[in-house]
């Protein structure tokens, strides 16, 4: 077999690659938003309108204001395990920032300025003042960032294994899987024919290199998870948002200005590297750093009860 006959048979395989995943993705069916929370009915599930979008947010417990933040490609629903505890002494709020979860999902480009322009009109929205606001990934860079603007409704900040290193690339760290996917998804045609032949064991195997332990997955979570990201659109805006990932970053220009408590938390088995850790500690002033043993990225999931001491102790001390 000659060398052009080798790169025909190539080419094919990739336009026949290309051609499958477009039918897959044309055959999911439409995914209904779930009318409430699978984990506390209890809490009403609210859609408010911020900067032209339909986020959707929680809202319960009584006390000082309290924000939870979470991952990229999460939702509100990675704090499950830590909300019950935090609302008896807290007013927590949480919400999907634009194109996760079940809020809106705009044709838009999702760089770190949508998520911290999308938080900062909540806050207002909800007139949310003196709050301490908790976040993991890029939810822990998002109110660094605010506060570093001059946000003023912000006094506090739990910075949880903040992604703000390697150029955006920490996602390909969670394993062999997601370095395949992630490496795959920043070029162009071969990362959307790879995100549209998306399926629930690729997502559970990616999951499962963000905790140290698997089984710190709830299966519900895993599955609404995967429901979420069957919408119309996600796959794009996530896509759109990993070609952004190394945006992240310049956060690092931003740290010197910050002048709250900030209150730094690494899981021990987080995707950053140490030398990434003491960066950026180094360069928020005053800031303290407590590590999580057995704490991955996802830590809220992984070390609830060591997460919820940690964020009480530092929003009432």
């Amino acid at each position: 077999m000659d060398v052009l006959t080798i790169l025909l048979l190539v080419l094919a395989a990739a336009l026949a690659s290309v051609a499958i995943s477009i039918c897959v993705e044309a055959l999911r069916k439409p995914t209904q938003t779930p009318a409430g929370l699978y984990w506390n009915a209890r809490i009403p599930v609210e859609f408010t309108e911020i900067n032209g979008m339909q986020i959707r947010h929680i809202k319960t417990g009584h006390g000082p204001n309290l924000v939870l933040l979470h991952t990229l490609r999460t939702q509100l629903d990675i704090f499950q395990k830590i909300i019950p505890e935090l609302a008896r002494d807290f007013t927590v709020h949480a919400l999907d920032y634009p194109g996760h979860g079940f809020s809106a999902i705009p044709d838009t480009q999702y760089a770190p300025d949508l998520f911290v322009r999308t938080v900062e009109g909540f806050l207002e929205r909800m007139d949310i003042r003196d709050a301490t606001l908790a976040g993991v990934s890029i939810g822990a860079c998002i109110p660094l960032l605010l506060v570093a603007d001059g946000n003023t409704r912000i006094k506090k900040i739990v910075a949880m294994n903040p992604y703000d290193y390697a150029r955006g690339t920490g996602l390909t760290r969670a394993g062999l899987v997601a370095w395949l996917i992630f490496t795959a998804a920043r070029v162009s045609v071969l990362g959307e024919t790879v995100m549209r032949l998306r399926n629930r064991l690729v997502e559970r195997l990616i999951m499962e290199g963000g905790v140290a332990r698997p089984e710190a997955l709830p299966r519900e979570f895993l599955e609404q998870m995967f429901v979420s990201g069957e919408r119309e659109g996600h796959y794009r805006a996530f896509l759109n948002l990993i070609r952004h990932a190394y945006l992240w970053d310049d956060c690092h220009h931003a740290y010197g200005r910050i002048r709250v408590p900030v209150l730094l938390v690494y899981g021990d088995r987080d995707w950053s590297r140490p030398e990434e850790r003491r960066r950026t500690a180094g360069e928020i002033p005053g800031s303290r750093v407590e590590t999580v043993a057995a704490g991955g990225h996802f830590l809220p999931l992984d070390q609830p009860g060591r997460v919820a001491e940690l964020i009480k102790g530092f929003a009432q001390s």
